[in-house]
């Protein structure tokens, strides 16, 4: 994955930058016995930090589909990886330095992601975007000073690369076979399932309690019935609340 990003920034910059001229894209580090040794005009993109890109983290599964539309398989999604590049250009005169970079930094700009028409292998395989920034500033916890120091060369002008390369390398799981519709029946836990049938029973049959009621109170319909002595149920309910409430029952009469 890595090399093949080293691939398309080399060849990148060969096309956009240098124009067929006879200067050497590497990857080296550029310390000080390196740049004792340099005798060419060349660019320099060296590779100092590998880290995860946490803002592009995704949750969850992919699925995989066959031919036929059904789910195969799930998967992780890619996590992406900032790889940082040290870009520096080393020719005889500050001068052509200065004009090199700004080639290389009008050239990148351009570009908010690797051209997909350039990407190859892997990278072209996921078909996802390959985003990438140049010149912002380093995080808190790094400076470029600090890097040179780690390299033991002089401070020089340079370009900082990231890029965000999405990887796929994460566990994929098989799914299972599709459910098949025999006649599904629902059913819920303790509850016995109905005969065929049978009907819902009804609220005030023999032994079923009626919500509201409390035991040993007399169940009565809430529709009033009209008795041979003109007293509705009703009128019979009422007098049996109040005599439970004063405790002597009012006397009956006849309407």
């Amino acid at each position: 994955m890595i090399h093949e990003v080293d691939d398309v920034l080399r060849a990148l910059i060969r096309a956009e930058v240098l124009e067929g001229g006879q200067i050497a894209v590497v990857f080296d580090a550029p310390t000080r016995e390196w740049a004792a040794k340099v005798n060419a005009p060349m660019v320099n993109l060296y590779l100092y930090d590998i880290r995860e890109d946490m803002r592009r983290r995704e949750r969850g599964l992919h699925n995989e589909y066959d031919e036929r539309g059904t789910i195969v398989a799930r998967r992780r999604p890619p996590r992406f990886f900032k790889l940082s590049y040290l870009i520096t250009a080393w020719t005889k005169r500050p001068e052509d330095e200065h004009r090199l970079l700004s080639s290389l930094l009008a050239c990148l700009l351009r570009y908010e992601a690797l051209p997909p028409d350039r990407l190859t292998g892997s990278l072209a395989d996921i078909g996802a975007s390959v985003p990438m920034s140049i010149a912002l500033p380093p995080p808190e916890d790094r400076s470029f000073a600090d890097v040179w120091s780690a390299l033991g060369g002089e401070l020089k002008p340079s370009l900082d690369l990231v890029v965000s390369v999405p990887v796929t390398a994460a566990p994929t799981y098989p799914a299972g076979p599709p459910v098949e519709d025999e006649g599904l029946q629902t059913r819920f836990g303790g509850v016995p399932a109905r005969p065929e049938g049978e009907t819902q029973p009804q609220p005030g049959r023999k032994g079923l309690p009626v919500y509201g009621s409390r035991p040993g109170r007399p169940v009565r319909d809430p529709a009033p019935q009209s008795s041979g002595n003109g007293t509705t149920d009703r009128g019979r309910a009422m007098s049996f609340r109040i005599t439970e409430t004063h405790g002597t029952p009012p006397e009956e009469t006849d309407a």
